[in-house]
């Protein structure tokens, strides 16, 4: 039998695509269909999309011209603040965004005595921070579909306290926390609680690094035991911030990055593109952050939280957030502000 030619199977490939794209076209409009169409084609190359076979395709194409329809309605209103783009979530339907990229699980918080908050004195924060600038923030990571926020958030903390307590700043692994920390509420990639994950590093006498227990992001259930003894940074505890209170978050953030809760199941998040997220957001918190900093944007004058996500550097402002600060619910901008907490060294 002849073998078959790389070159004949990319040829093979290529006429499938554009046989689904072209029947998908024929409902639509000539212009219509030849713009969306080169968009998708376009979009499924940058993201190297492959689907199973072309009933899936369709069904990704629908839904993708479903979000660019509501990214394009959504970014031609005015004095919003904020804009959406076109990013490797726009074949998700919002369910399924939802269900992969978040991962809270607030329904598992216990309720415990406050350690006390160390920073109630700090009456007198800076107008900005941004510990970035400061050396004290680890690059932009990736949880995949994993639903391992919560390990990202209490991960970036615990590395940015040490930066600032010892001077030297270290990638740490949440991988260890999605495999070994399971006897508790938390669950590896269904899902878990920043505070039970601080207990747990405590527990442990610490964390190794990024390098040493590397980030495979789905969990197997078998903890590396020998990986967990090669401690790199550690903490003593944790406090949580006064809930719903902006300027005791402040208070903190002006002295280490905080874990924060939010809800981010919403489209606004799922197509964040740059600018200050203001306006309506639920409270259902799902979606673990970090807040790394705060100020105000010159141009506007909009005040800001800034956050610091686990999506990747190629969602938001190069993989960051800011959300609108001092806002008039309590909560704060999509529940910010309703159980920071941060670890102690």
């Amino acid at each position: 039998m002849a073998s078959i030619s790389r070159t004949n199977i990319v040829s093979w490939l290529f006429f499938s695509l554009l046989f689904v794209v072209s029947s998908l076209a024929l409902s639509r409009p000539l212009v219509e269909s030849s713009n969306t169409d080169q968009m998708y084609c376009n979009w499924m190359t940058k993201h190297g999309r492959v689907y199973k076979d072309s009933q899936e395709m369709a069904k990704r194409h629908k839904i993708f011209l479903e979000n660019v329809k509501l990214i394009e309605d959504f970014n031609a209103q005015k004095d919003v603040g904020f804009k959406l783009a076109v990013n490797r979530f726009a074949d998700m339907t919002n369910d399924e965004f939802r269900a992969s990229l978040t991962g809270y699980k607030m329904e598992s918080r216990v309720t415990k005595p406050n350690a006390g908050f160390r920073y109630s004195n700090d009456t007198n924060p800076p107008e900005s921070i941004d510990w970035r600038k400061l050396g004290a923030v680890t690059p932009i990571k990736n949880q995949g579909s994993c639903g391992a926020c919560w390990a990202f958030s209490a991960v970036g903390a615990v590395e940015s306290i040490n930066q600032i307590k010892n001077g030297k700043l270290v990638s740490l692994s949440e991988q260890q926390l999605v495999d070994c920390d399971v006897d508790g509420t938390n669950n590896g990639c269904n899902g878990g609680f920043m505070d039970d994950a601080f207990d747990f590093i405590v527990k442990n006498k610490g964390l190794a690094t990024e390098e040493v227990y590397p980030y495979i992001g789905s969990d197997n259930g078998v903890c590396n035991d020998n990986k967990t003894l090669m401690v790199s940074a550690t903490i003593t505890g944790y406090e949580d911030v006064p809930g719903n209170n902006e300027t005791a978050l402040e208070m903190a953030v002006a002295n280490q990055p905080v874990s924060v809760a939010v809800d981010a199941g919403g489209f606004k998040f799922q197509f964040y593109s740059y600018g200050i997220m203001s306006g309506f957001c639920s409270t259902q918190l799902n979606h673990g952050i970090i807040a790394v900093g705060y100020g105000q944007d010159y141009d506007s004058g909009r005040k800001y939280w800034l956050m610091k996500n686990s999506w990747g550097d190629n969602w938001g402002e190069d993989g960051y957030l800011r959300m609108a600060k001092d806002i008039t619910y309590d909560e704060g901008m999509c529940g910010l502000a309703m159980i920071p907490s941060y670890p102690v060294v």
